[in-house]
Parts: structure tokens; sequence; C-alpha cells
């Protein structure tokens, strides 16, 4: 070894690990929260919620230890916590209120319309101690809008008067609605249907072959063919997991909790129908963290699931989300299940080759599951048969907006948004006009009144620039301001980018400048959207520039207004 390359006589060895040193009280504390090792490191996000519901937010050093006992490097430990929302993380000499109650209020349209912006400004304009405020993106309420969360608490409908009171008196557990329990549901033919399959009274390919018949597509919003799924998978080595996707985040969509907070066995039944198809070795529930109350059903209903004998111990795994919009799509989904942060994968391979641990996976939405009793017990042609106008089946639309009576409408596909309001929606508001719509969420784009009558489907509005994804439908009449709007969705995507690839990253956070700007550079817009559409890595960032396109395409006049008022 050459001079420069020896050590210093005068230097002495390094003692324990690279970099921050972990102190043994706080080594000491975690491991009283957590449990007795080893611990998973898969189960990291879990382990970072402990934490911060034990204390209020993480403190570095307590990052430090939880690093050493599973055997991370500090920095990926950092990483992960620090890509979630719902994480806080502190310095350890920084001074916080002993679990401080977090609020919550949202922001996004639905409740933005309903007059969650007066509720933000009057909150602010008080002094709460041992109080954190927060706006936040949709809570899955859109039918009794505006929401705010007190803690774990979900006040629907909320006024400064409400939302004070539970400040006030502390009022931050969830409450638990009103649902099918495990007894009920099963004394109502629940689980027949799951002990038919157990008893090979049915066989794998003849469910597959309902569900194709039956037309049932992905219902989170990509509508890929559920039959083809299930298919894919089964035809993969073994071992095979099934992983749900309870992660609903897009602007206006509330359909899932709804199933989940009314009838969660139906949801399980058709979980474990489907891993009986794919003879799969596990199941995963991945559930958003805005949910508190439905988590509570979850690991209630799971538990009587288990005594039951109908699923071993510890089948079924619930999972909670930290408050990330992009874990919503399937391969960020699967990376956060990982205890990673939530970056989408490139694809090739596809999660139903390579997706949890690298096993092949079926990844399925809430309401896709949901539907597979219904459709195994009436038969997959008698589904098909409900849709309308060529469309298959019946879609659950979360409709809110302007009006009379807001929430999940189980319609046929195909219907439009005339029959939708008319027929399911008591009709509009009195004193509101019809002027535009949202058809699929923020991502769906938004089309003019005088397309009230497309039929709503898979594939129906991809010709007029938009699409029905999770048909989160957002009614939007001549007291709604347009540009607004759009400011309000671009801003949730700039928010939202996972910030894994640049031309979203960098191209949502352009995308809300420009239509911040009183005249829209139109040409630019155009550009930035077809650059974000081509080589974004996700959905996200592909359909970002969505709403501005249409107010382009279908609302020159709202421009023209403003280039004569500059």
């Amino acid at each position: 070894m050459s001079a420069s390359h020896q050590a210093s006589p005068h230097k002495k060895p390094r003692q324990g690990l690279r970099g921050r040193q972990v102190e043994q009280q706080t080594r000491d504390s975690l491991l009283a929260l957590l449990g007795t090792p080893p611990f998973e490191r898969g189960l990291l996000i879990e382990y970072l919620h402990l934490i911060q519901d034990h204390y209020g937010a993480i403190r570095k050093s307590q990052l430090v230890a939880l690093a050493a006992l599973l055997d991370m490097s500090q920095a990926e430990v950092w990483e992960v916590a620090s890509f979630y929302a719902h994480f806080d993380l502190v310095e350890d000499d920084q001074s916080i209120a002993e679990k401080p109650i977090k609020v919550r209020v949202c922001t996004n349209p639905s409740c933005a319309m309903a007059g969650a912006e007066d509720i933000w400004s009057t909150l602010n304009q008080k002094s709460h101690p041992g109080v954190q405020l927060s706006r936040s993106p949709c809570m899955g309420h859109c039918e009794s809008a505006p929401t705010v969360q007190v803690g774990h608490h979900t006040l629907r409908n909320a006024s400064i008067d409400s939302v004070s009171h539970a400040i006030q008196h502390q009022d931050i557990q969830p409450s638990r609605p009103d649902y099918l329990a495990f007894q009920s549901y099963r004394d109502a033919g629940g689980y027949r249907l799951l002990q038919r399959c157990q008893a090979h009274e049915m066989d794998a390919q003849q469910i597959i072959d309902e569900l194709e018949l039956a037309g049932l597509s992905g219902l989170g919003g990509a509508g890929f063919p559920a039959a083809r799924k299930w298919q894919t998978v089964r035809q993969q080595p073994a071992p095979r997991y099934l992983v749900v996707n309870a992660d609903e985040g897009e602007p206006g969509t509330c359909k899932d909790r709804h199933y989940l907070e009314s009838d969660p066995h139906r949801l399980l039944e058709g979980m474990l129908v489907g891993a009986w198809v794919i003879d799969a070795a596990r199941c995963y529930l991945y559930l958003r963290d805005e949910y508190p109350a439905i988590r509570s059903i979850l690991l209630k209903e799971i538990a009587a699931l288990e005594h039951s004998g109908l699923v071993p111990a510890g089948y079924i795994e619930l999972r909670r989300g930290a408050g990330a919009y992009i874990c919503g799509e399937e391969s960020a989904l699967i990376e956060s299940i990982e205890g990673k942060r939530g970056f989408p994968r490139q694809r090739p391979p596809f999660v139903a080759e390579q997706g949890l641990y690298d096993r092949p996976t079926l990844v399925n939405n809430v309401e896709t599951l949901y539907r597979v009793r219904e459709i195994l017990e009436h038969g997959g042609q008698w589904f098909s048969d409900l849709g309308r106008r060529g469309q298959q089946g019946l879609l659950s639309f979360s409709v809110s907006g302007r009006v009379n009576s807001p929430g999940v409408k189980q319609a046929p596909a195909g219907i439009t948004l005339e029959e939708l309001i008319e027929e399911y929606c008591g009709g509009m508001m009195e004193g509101h006009r019809l002027v535009a719509y949202l058809p699929g969420g923020a991502s769906g784009g938004i089309l003019p009144a005088r397309l009230a009558n497309v039929p709503l489907g898979f594939g129906t509005l991809q010709e007029y620039g938009c699409f029905i994804g999770s048909a989160a439908v957002l009614v939007l009449s001549d007291q709604d301001d347009l540009r607004a709007l759009v400011c309000n969705l671009s801003h949730f995507f700039r928010e939202e980018s996972c910030g894994q690839c640049s031309p979203c990253r960098l191209g949502t956070d352009r995308l809300l400048r420009l239509v911040q700007e009183r005249g829209w550079n139109q040409s630019l817009i155009e550009e930035l959207a077809e650059l974000m559409a081509d080589s974004s890595i996700c959905g996200l960032g592909q359909a970002a520039c969505n709403p501005a396109l249409s107010i382009i395409r279908y609302f020159p006049e709202l421009l023209s207004a403003q280039e004569e008022n500059r």
C-alpha cells in the first residue's frame, strides 16, 4: 500500500455504525412499542404509523433506532418516512405538543365548492394550542362535503362550529357506522359461494368464464378486463399473491368507502374467491389512511372471519396507507406494501407476472371484487344485460356537486349524465344551471353541458378527450368558476406527484404556474401536455393536463374573456 493510502497512526479506528449513532434509551422505547424482534423490513410503514400514533410525530433519533432494528440504512428509512404526507418528522430538540390534534381540511373541488375554504380561513385566524392545521386532498366523503378530520374523527357536512366543538372536546376517535357484520352477512347467505369453491363444487375456469361473460372490468379507473387479469395470474408459477387496492384517492371518488363501511364482507368474500381461483398464498388489503373508521371495521371483521375457520389466521394482511395519492397506482401500491416509497414501476414486467415480492400478483379494486358474488350468483349474462347502449353491467358513480341528491349511485354503464342527474340525483339544485361536468374525477377531463347526452362507460369518452376512470362525477353549474377548478386540480397533481420522473415532477409545477396566469399560453400548455403524456411513467403525469386541455377545447370563451381583461 502506498504511503498516501496508509492509515494515520494518530487516527483511532471507527467504533460502531457509520452516521448518527443509536441512542440506547430511544432503542429501548421503540422495542417496548413495536414488540419483540425480529422485525420485518416490509412492515416499515406500519412501524412508522405506530411511532406517529404514539408520540404524535417521529423524531430523527427514532428513525436512526428503527433503521438499526431493521438492519436498514438510515437514509432509506428517512426516504420512506419523508415520502408520505401523514408522517410528521421533527428534530430531537423540537418542542411538540403532547400528541397534538391534527385537523385536516379537505380543499379539493367538491369540498371547496361547499365552503371548505371559508372553514380553512376561519380556523387559521384563531389560535388553537396543541392543534396542527393542514389542507388535505380528497377524503372520500364527497357526497357530504365539506369534510374535515379532527384526529381520526371525520366530520361530514362540516362547519366551523362542528370543527371547533370537536377540537374543544377532543372528539378525535373514529365513529364506526352501522354495517353488516360477519354473522348477519353469513345468515343472509354470505360465504356460501366461498364454501362451494373450497368444496370444489365450482371450477376455477368456470368462474373466470362468468366474469368474462359479465364484462366485469377493473373499476379503479383502468377498466382492464377482470377475467383476463385473473387468467393471466393463474397461469403464472406459484407462489402468487392477491392485493386489494382500497386506496381510492381520486378527487370526487367515494364508492369504495361506501361499500367498505356498509357491507365489508361482500368485498372480503369476493377477494377470497379470487384468491381461491389463483391459489394465492396470501391476501393483502391496502387501505388509505383517511379511512380510520373502516380500518376499525376491517380489523374486527377479519378477526371474526378467522375465528369462524373460513380462513387461517394471518392469511389476510391489512396494510395502512400514509397519505400518498400515487399509491392508488398498482405498482406504487405494491412498493408501499413492501415498505418502500410509492414509486410506480417501469413496465414490463407487469405486476401480474412480477408483482409483490417479485411474485405473480392479482391487484383488484374494491368495487371489482365487491361485484364477484352477485355475478356468480345471478350469472354473467344477467350482469352484462344491466348496461345501456352496448355497455355491460353496473357502475358505481360517485356524484357530487350541484345536484339535489349526491352520493354513490349504482347505475347502468352507458347511462348519460342527463339520465344520471334526473333518475338518480333528484335533478339540479334550485337556482343552478348545468354548465359542465367531470365524468371521471380529476384525471378524466371536463365536458360541457351540450355533451351531457354522451354514454358514460369504458371507451365512450376518448373521442372527447376524456375518460370514465373511477366514475367520479362532479356536476358544475353557472355559479362555478371553471378556471379556479382547473387551478385546484393542477395544484393537486403538483402536490401528489411522487417526483420519480422529471416530466411529471417538473411538468405539474409548470402546469400550475401556466393555469394561474391571467391569460393562458394555450400552445405552451398543449406542448407540455403532449410531452407529459408521452414520457411520464404513470397515469398521474400522463393525465394531469386533461382539465386544462378541456377548457381550451370546450370553453374558449373563458380564455377570450381573460385576454380581453388583461
